[in-house]
């Protein structure tokens, strides 16, 4: 954070004043330029002394436009400037006030988001640091997070995004404040080019706001519901996820318009590749509309289906298994688990004597009430062993110290 040193016996306020509007009128002679000046000042002392803090952000940054077009002016003091006006933030009386100055810095540094877009970016910056108020902070993020997608320097807010949970717990946001984060979030990492998953983790953060009671609201969720669905079919590295169980998700099925969508999302996390192929032959061209490539597709669902095998044939899946259900000659059935064991999406080993392919875990593609119930009846099974072991251990614990005491009596 950007701290004020006075150099000189006038208030940096006033001295920014000064400096503005000498700037601003410049080009109207030297009597027209010392009149504005002295009015200004005049100004700007009033509302120091009577405490209008507000008015004299405002009256602050009249030149803020000018300020930032002139070429004489450097980025250097530039920044200066406007650190000495969102200095004033620290002089507000309320939250209302300080937010309403906030708003008021914030309307002149995005006006312009190509014009020194990451000058401006550390200006916001330094005002988000400078405010008490936790909303008012949220509101300068997300000014921030606007203009560095406007402005194309994403990559200056991209790393605050590790903090978006310790930002919660501080702003404790309304749900509607949180689904504007969570979707600008995504937009800012889509525009980067950053990892598909972390766009994706975002929007279903943002899906994941709205429940069965959000009825009136859940018709909002609907394009970027079909755009999440999309996003997942596509990427190459992402087999696993809980859109099904979302409402905002689920009111897709019975949609007119997006109802083929919810299908194909259904058939990825719960079917197999004969499905696929079979949905795709009657709606190939929906699937080019969303940008779907078809062999792009095939090559996930045979990862898959094998997935699937691997949580349905009690470990053992024979190699003519794997061929008939992914499509694939003979001699590419070790191929395509050695891939499936590469996305670590099943650990297992290949029998390649008997043709059969030991399956000790592999990854589930949805997690919902089915996969928690087996768990629970794992962990049961489990605990049962434990017990007996335990039982068995103590039983043979009790014969044996039983055995050595009647050969102690024995040979006294």
């Amino acid at each position: 954070m950007t701290t004020i040193v006075p150099t000189s016996e006038e208030d940096p306020a006033l001295s920014v004043v000064r400096f503005t509007s000498e700037l601003s009128w410049s080009d109207a002679g030297p009597e027209v330029v010392e009149q504005q000046v002295s009015r200004l000042c005049v100004e700007a002392q009033e509302c120091m002394v009577m405490n209008r803090w507000l008015d004299l952000t405002s009256l602050m940054l009249t030149s803020a436009d000018i300020v930032f077009s002139n070429s004489k002016v450097s980025e250097k003091d530039l920044e200066c400037i406007f650190t000495v006006i969102c200095n004033l933030v620290t002089t507000s009386r309320s939250p209302d006030e300080e937010l309403e100055m906030a708003k008021l810095i914030c309307a002149k540094i995005i006006q312009q988001p190509s014009d020194k877009p990451a000058l401006r970016l550390r200006i916001l910056f330094n005002l988000y640091n400078l405010l008490d108020n936790a909303y008012c902070r949220f509101y300068v993020f997300m000014k921030t997070l606007n203009l560095a997608i406007s402005g194309k320097v994403t990559e200056h807010v991209i790393p605050s995004f590790k903090k978006i949970d310790s930002f919660l717990k501080e702003w404790n946001l309304e749900v509607q404040d949180q689904r504007e984060l969570f979707l600008s979030v995504a937009n800012a990492l889509k525009d980067s080019k950053s990892s598909a998953k972390d766009s994706f983790k975002f929007l279903t953060k943002y899906l994941a706001t709205f429940s069965d009671e959000d009825t009136y609201k859940m018709g909002e969720a609907k394009e970027e519901a079909v755009h999440t669905i999309i996003e997942f079919v596509k990427a190459p590295d992402m087999f696993q996820c809980d859109l099904l169980d979302m409402p905002a998700v689920g009111q897709l099925e019975k949609d007119a318009k997006y109802a083929l969508v919810y299908q194909l999302l259904k058939i990825f996390l719960t079917q197999r590749l004969d499905a696929y192929l079979e949905f795709q032959a009657a709606n190939s061209a929906l699937l080019k509309s969303y940008g779907l490539v078809h062999e792009d597709c095939i090559a996930k669902m045979r990862l898959m289906s094998l997935v699937d095998l691997a949580s349905h044939e009690s470990g053992r899946i024979p190699y003519a298994l794997i061929k008939d259900i992914l499509r694939i000659d003979d001699d590419e059935v070790e191929l395509w688990v050695v891939k499936a064991l590469t996305a670590k999406l099943i650990d297992c080993k290949m029998d390649q004597l008997n043709q059969v392919v030991l399956v000790s875990s592999c990854t589930e593609r949805v997690f919902g009430k089915q996969q928690w119930q087996a768990l629970s009846t794992k962990l049961r099974t489990w605990r049962g062993n434990i017990e007996s072991v335990i039982n068995t251990i103590q039983a043979n614990k009790i014969t044996e110290d039983g055995s050595q005491a009647v050969q102690g009596m024995m040979i006294r």
